[in-house]
């Protein structure tokens, strides 16, 4: 996810470490932070694989202040960028997570490539509420078999409702960006056919 973080930022301009550490924080904050120990080989290792490149701006350091490194991504980079973007397969269990963090940087995509991890975001989104809908009906059907306390059971099964409310909710969030989309692309044609 890291990766996909920093690529991101990286699209949009230039930025030294202590800024991408900043925005990655406040991102993934507030209790969960990257620390320097874990940023900064992150940031050497995307370096050594030719995806971001460093230089000094000079305009940046005052005179008598330590200089700082600036990282831009490579042609290289981009490319990472876009295929971390359009995978939709690793990592399942944190996608909730991945998505959240490609919503922010969808513009850098084509509207159809749009589309397409929105629309996976649904289906993502309904195969949890899905499964969780059926393991409460089948808990429902079955708990009182398993020797557990009354307090238990039930409050087992608040949590499964709970959880696919959850995911309901997350549905139909993704289902408003769904819709957004397509008035960006209906207004976008709008405009092209004018133009001709």
């Amino acid at each position: 996810m890291y990766e996909l973080i920093i690529l991101s930022l990286l699209m949009r301009y230039p930025m030294h470490g202590y800024l991408i550490a900043k925005i990655i924080n406040d991102i993934i904050g507030p209790y969960a932070k990257v620390s320097n120990g874990r940023l900064y080989p992150l940031l050497s290792k995307l370096e050594q694989e030719g995806l971001i490149a460093t230089y000094i701006d000079a305009t940046q350091t005052r005179k008598g202040e330590r200089t700082q490194r600036q990282y831009q991504i490579t042609e290289e980079g981009r490319k990472r960028f876009h295929d971390l973007m359009m995978d939709t397969t690793s990592n399942p269990g944190d996608y909730q997570k991945l998505f959240l963090q490609k919503v922010a940087v969808l513009e850098f995509l084509k509207s159809g490539e749009r589309l397409y991890l929105i629309d996976h975001y649904i289906n993502y989104c309904q195969a949890h509420v899905l499964h969780l809908v059926a393991e409460a009906e089948d808990y429902e059907k079955k708990g009182r078999e398993y020797s557990v306390s009354t307090y238990q059971y039930e409050a087992t099964l608040e949590v499964m409702r709970h959880r696919a409310d959850q995911w309901l909710h997350e549905a139909q969030w993704a289902r408003e960006l769904r819709e957004k989309e397509m008035l960006r692309i209906e207004a976008s044609e709008h405009t092209t056919s004018e133009a001709l």
